[in-house]
Formats: C-alpha cells, sequence, structure tokens
C-alpha cells in the first residue's frame, strides 16, 4: 500500500479552537500526511473564532462547553447523523482517534462495527487529572476507562517508551509505537532572547527569570510553581517569575506569586522570544505525556527544572541538561532552582547542551514515523485476511 492509498479520519476533542501543544502535534501531522498525498479529514467541535486556521478539511461536531472554569474546552455529544454520513461519504480506511472522549468511543466503535482500522494516539495523562481537584480518588476509575478505551484499538501511539510502559501496567495489550514530538528550531533558539523585552516586563539584565510556560490551569502543577517560589522568597534565594500564558486560573495564580511579570498569551516568534529570554524553566507538571514546553525551552538554550514524570524522563538528563525532581518535594525543587541561580556557568553548560539534545528532534521525521505506523498496520491486516 502507497501513502495515496490510505484514507484517514482524524477524531481530535479539540483541533483548532483553543490552542494546546496536543491540537498543534495533530495539526502538523495532518499537514505532512497531506504533503505525502494520505487523504485526510479531521471531524472535531468547533467554535466562531477558533484559535488558528484548521490544516486540512475539518468537520464540525456538536459540543457543548465543559461545566465550571473549563468552558474554553467542549465536549461532544458523540457521533451524530449528519457527521455519519459525511463520514460514509469520506470513506476512511483508518479512523485515528486521540482523545478518549465521547466522540472518540464512538469512533472506535463505528471502526469496529465496519472493520476498518483503528488507531488512537496518547496525548494527555488524563488518569492525573482529578488529584488537582480533590478528587484524588477517582484515578483508578479513570485508569479502568482508559485501559478499556486504549485495548479497543489496534495501535497506541505514545510519545515514548515510558508510557507504553504506564500503559502495560494498566492493562493495556494494544500494540504500541512511538509517535515523538518536535520542535521549530527557526523560532525556538537562543538567538531570539531580547534583554529589551525583559526590561519592558520589568525584568533586569541581572535577574534570574525561572520561567513558566503553558496554560494558566491547576494541572499544570500551578500549585507546586508557587509554593517553590515562595520557598525560594523564604531563603532569600533572588529571581524574578515570568510567567508565558492564560488561562482560567490566571487570577488564582497571580495571588500566589504576586511579584511576578505576567507576559501574557504567546504565539509565533513572539513565543521564542519569551522563551529565550528566560534564565530557568521550571515544569512542575505530571499531566504531559511529553513535554512540549521543556523541548521548546531546550532548544532555545534554557536549563529545565522539571518533574521526574512522563513529560520529562526521556528529554532531561538530569546533571546535563537539567534537573529532574520527585513531583511534589517542594524543597528539592527549591535547591535546584537555587544552585541554577548562584551558578551562571552551569546554566550556560546546561542550556547548551539541551540545544544540541533538542537538534535532533524534527518534526517531519517524527511525522513520517507515525505514517509509516498506519501503512504497517494496514499491511498487516492484509496479510491476516489473505490467511
Amino acid at each position: 500500500m502507497q501513502p495515496s492509498d490510505l484514507r484517514v479520519a482524524l477524531f481530535s476533542g479539540n483541533y483548532n479552537y483553543t490552542r494546546d501543544g496536543a491540537n498543534q502535534a495533530l495539526n502538523l501531522l495532518v499537514g505532512h500526511l497531506l504533503s505525502r498525498g494520505v487523504h485526510v479529514r479531521v471531524y472535531s467541535p468547533t467554535v466562531d473564532e477558533p484559535a488558528f486556521a484548521p490544516t486540512g478539511d475539518l468537520v464540525d461536531v456538536p459540543a457543548l462547553p465543559l461545566p465550571g472554569d473549563r468552558g474554553e474546552y467542549r465536549l461532544a455529544r458523540g457521533l451524530p447523523l449528519k457527521a455519519r454520513r459525511d463520514l460514509k461519504a469520506f470513506a476512511p480506511n483508518l479512523i485515528h482517534v486521540s482523545a478518549p472522549d465521547i466522540l472518540g468511543h464512538r469512533a472506535i466503535s463505528y471502526a469496529r462495527r465496519r472493520g476498518i482500522a483503528r488507531v488512537a494516539s496518547l496525548h494527555t495523562r488524563f488518569e492525573t487529572y482529578p488529584r488537582y481537584y480533590g478528587l484524588g480518588f477517582l484515578e483508578p476509575m479513570v485508569e479502568h476507562l482508559l485501559t478499556r478505551f486504549y485495548n479497543r484499538a489496534e495501535r497506541v501511539l505514545v510519545p515514548g517508551p515510558l508510557l507504553a510502559e504506564i500503559l502495560r501496567s494498566w492493562g493495556v495489550h494494544t500494540p504500541t509505537a512511538v509517535w515523538s514530538r518536535g520542535v521549530n528550531h527557526d523560532r525556538f533558539s537562543p538567538s531570539r532572547r531580547d534583554l529589551d523585552w525583559r526590561r519592558s516586563l520589568g525584568i533586569a539584565d541581572n535577574e534570574v527569570a525561572v520561567g513558566f510556560l503553558g496554560r494558566l490551569v491547576k494541572e499544570k502543577g500551578l500549585d507546586i510553581f508557587a509554593e517553590v517560589t515562595a520557598e525560594l522568597c523564604r531563603r532569600d534565594v533572588p529571581h524574578r517569575v515570568l510567567v508565558i500564558g492564560e488561562g482560567p486560573a490566571r487570577d488564582w495564580f497571580a495571588e500566589q506569586v504576586p511579584d511576578a511579570a505576567f507576559a501574557g498569551f504567546q504565539t509565533g516568534d513572539d513565543l521564542g522570544r519569551a522563551v529565550a529570554s528566560m534564565d530557568i524553566f521550571f515544569n512542575p507538571s505530571v499531566t504531559e505525556t511529553f513535554g512540549n514546553v521543556t523541548l521548546e525551552a531546550m532548544a532555545s538554550g534554557v536549563p529545565v527544572v522539571a518533574a521526574r514524570a512522563s513529560g520529562a524522563l526521556g528529554l532531561i538528563d538530569d546533571g546535563q541538561t537539567g534537573r529532574l525532581v520527585e513531583p511534589r518535594d517542594i524543597p528539592a525543587y527549591a535547591d535546584a532552582i537555587a544552585g541554577l541561580i548562584a551558578s551562571p556557568d552551569e546554566r550556560l553548560r546546561m542550556g547548551h547542551k539541551g540545544c544540541d539534545k533538542a537538534a535532533s528532534y524534527r518534526w517531519d521525521i517524527i511525522n513520517e514515523a507515525v505514517l509509516s505506523t498506519y501503512l504497517d498496520l494496514m499491511e498487516e491486516r492484509r496479510r491476516k485476511a489473505d490467511g
């Protein structure tokens, strides 16, 4: 089978209406598939004013805003008749599901009933979310539901071997393949560092900027970030907090880090400038399957202090490109950051090594691996059909 023989229906809970690392990866994947001659059609909730233009053909799936303070995200109610008719006319021979939501489950069921190849990709550690909202007792139930979901696919695309091991520990028996992540090396580069931009935010040239990058939501580890910076203040460790991003927890976070410089939402080359203008990137989140923001900081020559969790393991070489700390160990985080603040040479050394390592993460190579997974699955199905 050739790439042009593939007809891929991609299902996403958020393809372009709110910008995040997962949907940017999906759009880059679709762009690569189209460039290789693959026929692709995307099914996802949409809004009147999306965060960015979609790559490829996008079909709207009706959805409702999530309750509470997460109304920027939408939950499709299933696979309605209009979408099913469109899907039937498109006639996919492979369905790729990127989220274990209602739409994802319905898409997997649609494919199973019709004998269509089924691929799922893992982008977020959803089983970790309940703990950030006082519902940690729900984590085993969420793991059970995720296990059932991924066992209904024929391949699961994971960002790295660690996530494959986690899935196996839950009881997921579906074969896995690695879909890593890439980085735009023109945008994320040490050359983007801009002291004038830092000064405009009130950060002096001699101040060490400890940066946060991401959506301002509690599951990104904002509580840990705030506790660690408070510990640095108690120790009289000089630093400034630089926050890049927006989100529903912004006001709460601003109260926790009152002296922080909030640069707001950044995109494009402005985002590259913001990341390169940090001195240390601090990422305490444990919800990512792959640390996109960590990789961007590395490519920008910024040393990283991160949680010893799936988003950083495999990216950060502890003591070489940054520091890994047990996820909720406040004193250890403070020790790691204070050590880097006290040693400009160590920051420079780690930044250089991180930049060198990030150079091998390129989207064209990484997305070609997904196409290879599709083709391998189709060939396996052909062999089985031939007996």
